[in-house]
């Protein structure tokens, strides 16, 4: 267990044993911050890594989770807290985004990613980008520093270097993984097979403030042509952020953008008044598969409940309190 996180669990339990407490006191309130992680839906099940791969993410997924309490539990913001989550897990190799993303078919890496903050409704975005180290922060610069909400490729990248954010050699972001899930897709394309590998990172939070964010990011899907872009992107169907939920999504894009799936879940618990979890699995477990798409979200919302449902065989996914639970965990029955 992270240092931070081991903290938080030894301050909780000291409060929870404090004389007056009274049970279920801590369940019942609103957290002062929470923080939710994911690292991407999809084939994610016990013996399709390597003990090494594995172990790579839970540590990586632990990290990120790290880097966001060290935020919110000092009075950062939700904003600072996944834009820093996201960050790390771009630089991980291990989750199709940043140094990890996948190849498309001409043997690049592509990268899209989005930011949003809850109640002033500021977003920001960049698609298709190349040698940005860290898509998530050109995502936050075009949120801060542009008049616009979405940039993409060359201009997005022009924008990037004037902001001084950092490039990396374009063969840095590839990994030898990667490149057989290539050769593997391709080989599938060749039998006329579409077996589309894909996956997202991303991370939603409340901070001390009652402000809420999401951020999500993206190498997009194995063997992608003609510029294709996702879900990741797109402020409404990777990611949303209001007054009342924060909304970040993971799986095959192309149905999450048809469902606006992100705002879906957050205009149900809204407008309709369903609970969080209620709203986030109807469009996850009813919505999606009846389009014939797949994948997860992770949700939070304004009173701190968390709703994490995917109908795939696994989520990387992961969360922390400030009543001090938390939890990291890859597979469906964890």
């Amino acid at each position: 267990m992270h240092r931070i996180l081991q903290a938080v669990v030894v301050a909780a339990l000291a409060a929870w044993l404090a004389p007056g407490a009274a049970a279920g006191e801590a369940a019942e309130a609103t957290p002062d911050w929470v923080i939710v992680v994911h690292g991407g839906a999809g084939a994610v099940t016990p013996g399709s890594y390597t003990p090494e791969d594995e172990s790579g993410m839970r540590s990586d997924l632990g990290l990120a989770v790290d880097a966001a309490v060290r935020i919110l539990s000092e009075g950062g913001s939700s904003l600072d807290a996944v834009s820093e989550a996201v960050r790390l897990l771009e630089d991980s190799p291990h989750f199709n985004a940043g140094r990890g993303a996948v190849f498309t078919a001409e043997g690049e890496n592509e990268l899209d990613a989005s930011i949003m903050l809850g109640r002033s409704g500021a977003a920001g975005a960049v698609a298709g980008v190349q040698g940005v180290r860290n898509p998530i922060l050109a995502a936050r610069a075009v949120m801060e520093r542009s008049p616009h909400v979405m940039l993409s490729g060359e201009g997005a990248e022009a924008f990037a270097r004037a902001q001084g954010l950092e490039f990396m050699p374009l063969e840095w972001f590839h990994t030898e993984r990667r490149r057989r899930a290539l050769e593997a897709a391709q080989q599938q394309a060749a039998l006329g097979n579409v077996a589309p590998v894909r996956g997202t990172v991303g991370a939603v939070a409340l901070d001390m403030r009652g402000e809420l964010a999401a951020a999500t990011s993206t190498g997009g899907m194995t063997n992608k042509r003609w510029g294709r872009i996702g879900d990741s992107p797109i402020i409404g169907a990777g990611t949303w952020a209001d007054a009342g939920c924060a909304v970040s999504s993971t799986g095959w894009g192309e149905y999450y953008i048809r469902a606006v799936a992100a705002y879906d879940i957050c205009a149900r618990l809204n407008y309709l008044g369903e609970p969080l979890d209620v709203a986030a699995r109807q469009v996850v477990m009813e919505r999606i598969p009846a389009m014939g798409g797949d994948g997860g979200v992770i949700a939070l919302s304004a009173d701190g409940a968390i709703s994490m449902p995917f109908n795939t065989e696994g989520m990387a996914r992961g969360f922390a309190r400030s009543d001090g639970t938390l939890s990291v965990a890859l597979f469906a029955d964890e």
